[in-house]
């Protein structure tokens, strides 16, 4: 508990519209409770003793002044100037650096900064700063684009993180030519008078093309590749260990008693219920080849839901500390690129014996929830088990039986997947009762030619039956949380906090400039009323991708603060871990549970280090998947500059109006001087852009029709213009 405070207090005492306030102040702006109280005292003490926060004049709590010296993470401007991010929080916030005080700083690296004071304005001390040591170097190695300058070569790098290009030579060395996309290493850093120097150590490939982008994108994120020998080896020889036991070698006839063994490291036995006569399927896009959860579903004597969530055993496969987990906890996740797959684990496995593959023998950990005709719990219970799934189903299939087109499908799968459908429904509505969000923030899915160019998109499928799948996801996860909590014993959980009051008031400002109304503090069904308020109009991306910014980001971590949009007390992943590391984790200690040894749960773990870890490599995969997606879409859209775009305004700041297209995803800026023939201002507390002449205002959430002007992919922007005058 005091280490969730901690986090609440620095967190709290860190946002930019912070005033210090008092001890009893500030535990009400956090919402502690009278019992809660001695513990926040404690946590707040240890800060204080720590140095990292102060108390002030009249017991005013704020976190420490700006030190003459500070170490931080800097961020370059392209305009070149930056910031240097503090590593201990202070109560002015970042520090600005000009353009002739980096160092030869870039983004992302660690340095220390001298602070000099500018003076006072509207009484606050203003600081600038300059680097004098750079601590640690972010990266060496840049992809980019090789052009030829009329003073010789240079690589261009690839997108926002610097922007500056690097000076090559011998291009010749490894073959490398004009608009190659490579991968360079910097062998001396930029200065006010000369470019970084860098020499090519690998070519990618003609850029513009698919695979050259793909191994751009690799390397730039320094995504895992091929698994090592020793992987690949150790998952062979699992594999065919399994193939021994024949489970898989026959469609679905009953497991013998011999079959249901499954031999362990140390030759232990571990039994497992034999559920390879009911029926199982599994429901995933059309092209997924990992299946990691099937679905049961059945009435019991009582005439309540006895909903099955089965979840491949990858625990039975991988061990721990072997080669195989050591890689899985290096990469945390699979990543998934247009029309590529990094796996977690390799395919002989996630593919393969992993994989819960129609009419194969599979060894799952089973999650039993048990509903009242309400879609109340009534009670849950776990099983290792063998399972045969009757049939592999696309969200496609499903979504077309459950309107009536049932043609070749077999009776117990229909009726199996409108039962589905009945309780899918009484489960989110309940959660939904219970405060449960969802955020309409519409995906799109790329439409590409067979060398992987863009052709076109459209919107990525959202129908009911992903709803189905989730519902049931959520509720396995939920279930599985509840009992080790219960159990008390150390988890990976998935943690969503609790919004701070401040950025609840700043969503509630927001909002009002948008003509809807929302509390100035307000709770999970004031957010629920407004996103369905704004469903189906103009303004309703814009009013989403607000709510988002306005939480924090969920996070694997050990602290048992639930899961705020879910409206869960208990969260943790389990339900896939041929993908997700963190699940395999969950799933090592439900084995425990299984097997009634939960007192060799592993409590020296480090939980809180490798949840940071994990939390990283997941955020990596995101952001990887939404940049190439974007490069995609930028190379396309270059092709056809002039062309209009149906457009939503997602975003405004003093030099523009950025807006995201409806169709591709992509974001575009519309500067100032191309808004038309007026004198246009920005209006921050408003949160609008003002033409002084015609009265137009240009706000949040309006939908505009652009035209475009400009793209460059190697820095990811494309510039818009208004197609049509903007009118008030």
């Amino acid at each position: 508990m005091p280490e969730i405070f901690k986090r609440n207090i620095t967190k709290f005492l860190k946002h930019a519209d912070y005033t210090p306030l008092k001890l009893g102040q500030l535990a009400k702006a956090l919402g502690v409770s009278s019992e809660d109280y001695p513990k926040f005292k404690s946590a707040f003490d240890q800060l204080r003793q720590a140095g990292r926060l102060t108390l002030g004049a009249r017991n005013l709590i704020s976190l420490p002044p700006m030190s003459g010296r500070i170490t931080g993470t800097f961020r370059a401007n392209p305009k070149g100037f930056g910031f240097v991010i503090p590593l201990e929080p202070n109560s002015y916030g970042d520090l600005f650096i000009p353009p002739d005080a980096t160092f030869e700083a870039m983004t992302g690296d660690i340095v220390a900064a001298k602070v000099v004071k500018k003076g006072k304005r509207a009484g606050q001390m203003r600081y600038t700063g300059k680097v004098v040591e750079i601590l640690q170097r972010a990266q060496n190695k840049f992809v980019g684009t090789l052009l030829k300058q009329k003073d010789g070569w240079i690589v261009q790098p690839d997108g926002k993180g610097f922007s500056e290009p690097i000076s090559v030579d011998d291009v010749g060395a490894k073959g490398a030519r004009q608009k190659d996309k490579v991968v360079v290493e910097i062998i001396s850093w930029p200065s006010e008078k000369y470019l970084a120097r860098g020499v090519i150590i690998e070519v990618l490939g003609r850029a513009g093309h698919y695979e050259s982008e793909i191994k751009s994108i690799i390397r730039q994120y320094h995504l895992p590749d091929e698994f090592e020998d020793d992987c690949i080896e150790q998952a062979r020889q699992v594999s065919a260990e399994f193939n021994t036991d024949q489970l898989g070698s026959r469609a679905c006839s009953p497991a013998t008693k011999k079959e249901i063994l499954h031999f362990v490291q140390n030759d232990k036995e571990k039994r497992r219920e034999d559920i390879t006569k009911k029926i199982i399927v599994t429901i995933d896009p059309p092209d997924a080849k990992d299946f990691d959860d099937a679905i049961s579903l059945e009435k019991n004597a009582d005439g309540n839901w006895v909903l099955g969530v089965h979840i491949a055993d990858v625990g039975n496969f991988v061990q721990p500390d072997s080669p195989l987990d050591a890689e899985a906890k290096e990469r945390g996740n699979s990543v998934y690129l247009p029309g590529k797959v990094i796996p977690m684990l390799p395919e002989i496995l996630s593919n393969g014996i992993c994989s819960l593959q129609a009419g194969q023998k599979r060894f799952v950990k089973s999650a039993y929830i048990t509903y009242d005709r309400q879609g109340n719990i009534l009670s849950r219970r776990f099983a290792n088990s063998v399972i045969c799934s009757s049939r592999r189903l696309t969200y496609q299939q499903v979504d077309r039986v459950l309107k009536g087109h049932t043609k070749g499908i077999e009776p117990e799968v229909i009726e199996l997947l409108k039962n589905m459908q009945t309780l899918s429904r009484l489960i989110e509505k309940r959660r939904t009762k219970n405060g449960m969000l969802h955020l309409d923030l519409p995906e799109t899915e790329l439409i590409m030619d067979k060398s992987g160019r863009v052709v076109d998109a459209r919107p990525a499928d959202a129908g009911e039956p992903h709803t189905i799948i989730e519902m049931f996801m959520v509720e396995a996860n939920d279930a599985v949380a509840s009992l080790l909590d219960r159990l008390n014993v150390p988890i990976m959980r998935r943690i969503h906090p609790e919004p701070d009051v401040l950025s609840m008031k700043n969503l509630s400002k927001l909002i009002r400039t948008l003509g809807y109304s929302l509390p100035r503090t307000p709770d999970r069904k004031a957010i629920q009323d407004l996103l369905a308020a704004v469903e189906d109009t103009d303004c309703s991306l814009a009013v989403n991708l607000a709510v988002l910014r306005s939480f924090e980001k969920a996070e694997y971590s050990p602290l048992h603060i639930g899961h705020y949009a879910l409206a869960s007390t208990h969260y943790c992943h389990f339900t896939s871990p041929i993908r997700r590391y963190a699940d395999l984790l969950v799933h090592r200690v439900l084995e425990s549970y299984l097997q009634k040894r939960l007192d060799t749960v592993n409590r020296q773990q480090d939980l809180t280090e490798l949840g940071k870890h994990i939390t990283f490599t997941e955020q990596r995969a995101e952001d990887a998947e939404r940049e190439l997606k974007t490069v995609l879409v930028l190379q396309m859209l270059s092709k056809h500059i002039g062309d209009e775009l149906d457009c939503v305004v997602t975003g405004l700041a003093g030099f523009g109006v950025f807006v995201q297209s409806r169709k591709f995803g992509v974001d575009g800026l519309i500067k100032m001087a191309d808004l038309g023939p007026d004198v246009w201002k920005y209006n921050q507390k408003n949160q609008c852009i003002v033409g002084q002449r015609s009265g137009c205002t240009i706000h949040l959430g309006r939908a505009v029709k652009v035209r475009i002007v400009s793209v460059n992919v190697p820095a990811r922007q494309m510039n818009v213009s208004p197609a049509e005058p903007l009118k008030a």
